[in-house]
């Protein structure tokens, strides 16, 4: 049994990775030529990859880890085994891993822990083919989600194969030159027209379309949002950095400063657990010129 597991780790993303970067060339060619969108910078370009590289590494790790602790759920927990030959159970599977994508996506914006990893992929100030590689490094939210899976009976590595492919299939609507689609597509599937908006900084964009390939989500849970102009792209204070370090631990780095200056235990956890940009009601700010001053309380 575990042979046969460890022989499904092989990850569908890692080989589409030589496809990636062909379709990476034509975009940068095309955004060349195109002054209608933003493109590409060097140093962008190169951190997006290198950060990449890093995610692969541990998600390998953390993905093998996973699948152990899933196959014994799996085998001692589950109430019953899916077949894997069954059509049902490959249905099963892609509405089970698209649902359980959108709530933890949404999760990752509205609890700081989880939007201290999370922002990683939200600090570029481009949208772009070669974005979509810029992962965090801190998974270990990204594999829980999944336990619900195999506790239904579906054989783990099937749920490690699928999540692979969403993150393929998110790698398509990473892109400004693909303008709407047809509107029955537009209806149902997460496109780029969509995906931009969530990647965008401006007010009436935030913590839209979380959906990973259905977009009914969305719809359904009050998240949708269409694309009304175009997207200013990143954080809403942007980091100003292509350091692949700083990128993955600047907002960790400043949850850590928020809690060290908590003044009671409820405000500690407020920092870790609220939604980014919290902060109790009574709290002192320095500004520019070193003077305190009492913020008002943020939910972002």
């Amino acid at each position: 049994m575990w042979e046969q597991l460890l022989d499904r780790l092989h990850d569908p993303a890692v080989y589409a990775l030589p496809a990636i970067a062909l379709l990476i060339v034509i975009e940068i060619i095309a955004t060349y030529l195109d002054d209608d969108v933003k493109g590409y910078d060097r140093r962008d370009l190169k951190a997006n990859v290198l950060t990449g590289l890093g995610a692969l590494v541990v998600s390998t790790v953390m993905r093998t880890a996973a699948l152990a602790l899933y196959a014994l759920v799996w085998v001692y927990v589950a109430p019953w085994h899916l077949d894997p030959g069954a059509w049902y159970t490959w249905v099963l599977l892609f509405f089970g891993v698209d649902i359980l994508l959108y709530w933890y996506h949404r999760m990752a914006h509205r609890v700081r822990l989880m939007w201290a990893g999370h922002q990683v992929h939200h600090s570029s100030e481009y949208l772009n083919i070669s974005v979509a590689l810029r992962r965090k490094w801190a998974q270990w939210f990204e594999k829980i989600i999944w336990l619900p899976l195999p506790l239904l009976g579906v054989p783990p590595w099937m749920v490690f194969t699928m999540h692979s492919l969403h993150l393929v299939y998110g790698l398509f609507v990473h892109t400004e030159k693909i303008g709407k689609l047809p509107r029955p597509i537009e209806l149902v599937l997460v496109t780029p027209s969509h995906h931009r908006v969530h990647h965008g900084s401006d007010a009436e964009y935030l913590d839209k379309n979380f959906a990973s390939v259905m977009i009914i989500w969305d719809r359904l849970f009050g998240t949708f949002q269409p694309e009304i102009r175009r997207p200013v792209y990143g954080l809403t204070t942007q980091i100003g950095t292509h350091s692949i370090w700083r990128i993955q631990v600047h907002e960790f780095a400043a949850m850590v400063r928020d809690v060290r200056r908590a003044r009671t235990f409820r405000h500690r956890m407020g920092y870790i657990f609220g939604p980014p940009g919290w902060e109790p009601a009574d709290v002192d700010r320095p500004t520019v010129d070193g003077a305190l001053t009492t913020a008002p309380a943020v939910v972002n």
